[in-house]
């Protein structure tokens, strides 16, 4: 039997074997042994040995493996610098581009401490980096007024990691103000956390100053609208005084019949009851007539819309322009369509453009007499409106020209009615426009979209 000490744990049983044969020993000293017995079973216990000594390979050495691990640490070391040298060009490019942009930009670190500004915001502001390192230079450049509205946005954004987006005034190297809208988006590692923030800021001065005319246009606008009712409504005085005087004397007629009948020694009570009605009756009506004077003279704010039946507004009209067309010598005829679709208009405004529309036809045909008409009609998607006389009428070359502003040709006209009624009917959805009649006068039609839901539109 036989046993390589530092390989074998037991003795091997040769058996017949002359030889024994080991693979894959590793380098290093070891001592064969060998015991043998003869044919009686008797072993000889001292046996023999061999010791012998494995060299390392090359590849084994402590000095090759030492030049490896310095290898791989090499390759690490140079991977790292490369890794290192690509994201300081990368940054350095995307520093080039942030200093292309033709607009000023800037990035901040996920706290919100400053990054990165490119030189047209540093060239804006007047200020240098240095400047800009604490959030007091940042600070330093936004209006008094918007920097507490401006901050809590950004410091909610940092939070919440959602895009910012807020507009205010920057201070330029000069000391004037101008609006700039300030957007920010978050750049996301694969995990979802915030690298960097990357910002814009855009110039929007010009638009600023547009809405803000545009709201001056509106409220002159309106006050001009309101001027224009007012003006109507003096050269109306005597027509509604004549309607409020008719309920009135309706109404103190009546009661002197109530009185008369009471005073009988056998009073006729349901014939006073009658009377009491009708002087019930009366008074509505009157009533009626003021509030909807008070209605169209008032100056309102915002628009009230609401459903509207537009053959009611026009029966309104009617009532309150019926003797200023008498005094003309001008009758009045409607053709009104029935189930017309409801619309959601402002009543007072709609009365407006009726009667900017009826009083200019009235006035046409002033001194000769003639025929008012209006009609109306359901059309594609809504309700058609339309007023036609019979006067002097509109040259062809002037037909889009008198919806301009100050444009008449009346002697004594502003020149802002028919302005202002295009401007409410288009307000509503709609349009209006004028046409020459085939023989004599003109026709204003106007349109307005039906109100969503209404059964006769949905029909």
């Amino acid at each position: 039997r036989y046993r390589l000490e530092g390989h074998d744990k037991e003795w091997q049983e040769a058996a017949d074997r002359r030889q024994a044969t080991y693979t894959n020993l590793a380098p290093g000293k070891y001592r064969f042994q060998v015991m043998a017995s003869n044919n009686s079973g008797v072993w000889n216990e001292e046996g023999a040995e061999l010791r012998f000594s494995i060299l390392p390979a090359a590849w084994q050495t402590l000095w090759f493996r030492l030049s490896c691990a310095a290898l791989i640490a090499a390759l690490l070391w140079a991977a790292f610098q490369y890794r290192v040298s690509r994201v300081r060009s990368e940054e350095k490019r995307l520093r080039e581009v942030i200093e292309g942009i033709p607009t000023m930009a800037f990035s901040v670190h996920p706290d919100g401490s400053p990054d990165l500004v490119n030189q047209r915001w540093l060239e804006y502001i007047g200020q240098s980096r240095a400047t800009l390192a604490d959030a007091p230079g940042w600070e330093s450049t936004i209006h008094p007024e918007d920097v507490g509205t401006h901050f809590s946005r950004w410091h909610a954004a940092l939070a919440s990691g959602e895009v910012f987006e807020n507009e205010a005034r920057h201070r330029n190297a000069a000391g004037e103000y101008r609006w700039f809208l300030v957007r920010a988006v978050p750049l996301r590692d694969k995990q979802g956390s915030i690298v960097k923030w990357y910002g814009t800021l855009t110039d929007v001065e010009e638009r600023k100053r547009a809405e803000e005319e545009r709201e001056r246009l509106r409220r002159l606008e309106s006050h001009l609208a309101h001027t224009n009712r007012l003006s109507m409504l003096g050269e109306l005085t005597a027509s509604l005084a004549h309607e409020i005087n008719q309920p009135i004397a309706a109404a103190i007629a009546s009661a002197g019949a109530c009185l008369r009948w009471l005073d009988r020694e056998q009073p006729e009570l349901q014939r006073a009851r009658e009377a009491i009605v009708r002087i019930k009756d009366d008074g509505k009506r009157a009533a009626d007539i003021i509030a909807g004077l008070k209605a169209f003279y008032r100056k309102e704010g915002a628009p009230a819309r609401a459903l509207l039946d537009v053959n009611e507004v026009v029966r309104e009209m009617l009532v309150l322009l019926h003797r200023e067309a008498e005094r003309q010598a001008v009758s009045m005829r409607t053709d009104l369509a029935r189930h017309l679709p409801a619309v959601r208009a402002d009543r007072v405004q709609l009365q407006q453009v009726l009667m900017n529309l009826m009083v200019n036809g009235i006035e046409a045909m002033a001194g000769q007499g003639g025929e008012l008409v209006i009609l109306t009609r359901s059309s594609e998607g809504g309700v058609e409106v339309a007023v036609q006389d019979s006067g002097v009428g509109i040259p062809a070359d002037k037909l889009d020209q008198i919806f301009s502003a100050f444009m008449t040709t009346k002697p004594s006209g502003t020149g802002m009615g028919l302005a202002i009624s295009r401007t409410i009917v288009e307000s509503h959805g709609g349009s209006l426009w004028a046409e020459a009649n085939a023989d004599r006068g003109a026709t204003f039609r106007f349109t307005l979209p039906a109100a969503p839901g209404s059964p006769e539109a949905l029909a």
